[in-house]
């Protein structure tokens, strides 16, 4: 059963087991391979419950239901009311197989969306939150080449990479899902709920293991990652920092014999230092999305995938810093010294070119071009 018509007994069962304050994951796990499903292990006496988990769990479970908890499988069970809504278990023929290579796979997922999205191919794509212009249009490019050759693209609904592919992955019939830190009843960051509604919308998924309400915390964001890892064949990393989330991500996937990508950068950009590391340590650099489908054969339609396009190096038409101004970031200093303009005259110019488009000025007041 994987849609919104569970038995509301069911549902207690499952949240007492998963949601109740100091009955971790492992200890359920240990209850459901003991006694099978929820209900039977609510339904065992104290002593039964000790022999399986220690006294404070079997107490935990074993004592009557409490406000907190009633209120939640009341909520929860409003919510999975609406026919978009759905709660997928370990129990389910509808959950997703590649979880189980995780050693702590989640118990249930809530699911904002269609649950059968989460069974096709998938490829997972991250990256850095702070972006820069072009690793954004290069994830969105990227997505929407995924996503029009058949695969779902898999990402964290965060800011920066992140949200690029989700965008460039609705465009094709692949779609995507996010895997989400907090209840699938909250959008963060509140920014996206526009794209969170468009990813539902277009049939795509939310997805999260943790209870209705549970707000973003920060060691959450490291568990979803490892569901972002499993349900993909293999994950791309377009940007990240030397010390990145993002590479818990690739570890993580290495780890379940995933596939592991990178895309490279400047040996100047912070943001491509992460990616660097990870090509050092194995991960397959990437150019271009037929870079990722060499791994995995022809998944249908590929070929037929206009590759993405890279522009050369030859300086744009009216451009007063012609080659002086290339893809690798340059400083202010060193553009004026390459060009000979007057600081006055290159910030002027610059200004006028980063509006247009063509130019974006990154940290440390260094520029690049972008087209």
């Amino acid at each position: 059963m994987t849609d919104s018509t569970r038995d509301p007994a069911e549902v207690a069962a499952w949240l007492r087991l998963t949601a109740t304050p100091g009955v971790s994951a492992l200890a359920g796990r240990r209850l459901l391979a003991k006694f099978g499903l929820p209900q039977t292990v609510l339904a065992q006496n104290l002593a039964s419950l000790r022999e399986v988990v220690d006294a404070k769990v079997a107490c935990v479970l074993n004592a009557p239901l409490d406000a907190a908890m009633s209120a939640l499988i009341d909520r929860t069970v409003a919510w999975l009311a609406d026919a978009r809504h759905a709660m997928v278990t370990m129990a389910d023929a509808g959950y997703p197989a590649g979880l189980l290579d995780l050693a702590d796979p989640p118990l249930l997922l809530y699911i904002n969306g269609d649950p059968a999205r989460l069974a096709g191919p998938a490829l997972g794509m991250v990256g850095a939150r702070k972006a820069t212009t072009q690793g954004a249009r290069d994830a969105q490019a990227f997505a929407s080449a995924f996503s029009n050759a058949g695969w779902t693209v898999v990402s964290g609904l965060a800011l920066g990479i992140d949200a690029a592919a989700h965008a460039g992955a609705l465009e094709g019939p692949g779609g995507t899902v996010a895997v989400i830190g907090t209840g699938a009843d909250i959008v963060y960051p509140g920014r996206h709920h526009a794209l969170a509604h468009r990813i539902v919308d277009a049939g795509g998924a939310i997805v999260s293991e943790f209870a209705l309400g549970t707000p973003g915390l920060p060691n959450h964001f490291p568990r979803r990652n490892r569901i972002i890892a499993a349900l993909s064949r293999g994950v791309l990393v377009v940007e990240a920092a030397e010390r990145s989330g993002s590479l818990i991500t690739a570890r993580l996937a290495s780890e379940i014999g995933r596939e592991v990508f990178a895309m490279p950068g400047s040996i100047h950009a912070e943001l491509a230092r992460g990616c660097h590391k990870l090509i050092r340590q194995g991960a397959k650099l990437v150019e271009t999305p037929a870079d990722v489908f060499e791994e995995f054969g022809d998944p249908g339609g590929v070929a037929s995938v206009a590759p993405v396009p890279v522009p050369d190096s030859a300086p744009v038409p009216g451009d007063p810093f012609g080659a002086a101004l290339a893809y690798d970031p340059v400083t202010f200093d060193a553009l004026c010294e390459r060009s000979g303009l007057a600081p006055h005259m290159a910030a002027a110019m610059l200004l006028e070119l980063e509006l247009g488009g063509t130019v974006e000025r990154m940290a440390g007041n260094r520029y690049r071009r972008l087209a």
